[in-house]
């Protein structure tokens, strides 16, 4: 090829930001400055928001399936050497009622390696030996003889009876023999019982709802006599110690408030990260 041919081959030109990269003895101007920032800036928002969709993503996946309080009160369960009942429990399928407010009755290891309970009956083994609500032995103490507690089972319930006398009253069939064994959850409570509990049939309608109780054991209710008719069921007579908790009433009108807030929180974050992006 001659030298005529290699003069007429036209020149590539390059954008100007480019060139002046390649000749860095040329100054950058305002424009191409500008250009190469908002550049790097959008691939540095784009490699923050993979960060945290990752991020979320790994934290979402990690979390436990059951909560903290669960796993304090079975902790407590193992040091007061109740190894057969965490294995019933680490054994179950995941429930939510076993998360919070609740109290279990535990047999102890002797009494449940005489009772054979199948694979698919261990979910109904524990509901029938759990109270829906968090109970210190001081308050199953003042709940009044006769009365019917219901159990995380719905057809099954607890009657309280005075064989065992006030200060050791009788669930069914069984006693408390080691009260209080698990305290240091916020809505777990465990006590030891000397036997495995009898189902008794729900009496019908007269259960009365456990209200949520306080997180003291010290602040305990005190009874008072309950007039009741012979075919009634005994209420149990806590007073504001034990408050009712309120019915959680959601319209209509709510939810569709609820969701408008949402998108809102929703439409303005992406705004914010526009707005960003764009001064950038």
């Amino acid at each position: 090829m001659s030298m005529s041919q290699l003069t007429s081959i036209p020149r590539i030109n390059h954008p100007p930001f480019i060139t002046s990269l390649e000749n860095p003895k040329k100054k950058i101007s305002s424009a191409d400055r500008h250009i190469i920032t908002k550049l790097m800036a959008t691939y540095i928002i784009t490699l923050v928001l993979l960060l945290m969709l990752f991020f979320q993503s790994t934290t979402s996946t990690n979390i436990p399936p059951k909560d903290q309080d669960l796993r304090v009160a079975i902790e407590e369960m193992q040091k007061a050497n109740y190894f057969t009942f965490v294995m019933l429990i680490n054994k179950s399928p995941f429930d939510r009622k076993f998360l919070g407010k609740v109290t279990f009755l535990m047999p102890n290891d002797r009494m449940l390696s005489k009772t054979i309970i199948p694979q698919n009956a261990v979910s109904s083994f524990l509901h029938s030996h759990s109270i829906p609500s968090p109970l210190f032995f001081e308050h199953l103490q003042y709940i009044p003889i006769g009365s019917i507690l219901p159990s995380s089972m719905p057809e099954y319930v607890l009657n309280i009876s005075s064989g065992g006398g006030r200060r050791s009253p009788f669930l069914n069939n069984v006693r408390i023999i080691s009260p209080n064994i698990c305290t240091a959850g916020s809505s777990i409570r465990c006590h030891g019982v000397d036997g495995v509990l009898s189902k008794v049939k729900s009496p019908g309608s007269n259960i009365l709802s456990l209200p949520t109780c306080s997180n003291n054991k010290d602040s305990v209710a005190s009874a008072s006599p309950v007039a009741s008719a012979p075919s009634t069921v005994p209420l149990l007579p806590f007073r504001n110690d034990f408050p009712m908790p309120a019915p959680n009433r959601l319209t209509i009108a709510n939810i569709i408030q609820n969701l408008h807030s949402k998108l809102l929180k929703f439409m303005a974050t992406v705004s914010v990260v526009s707005m960003i992006s764009v001064s950038i």
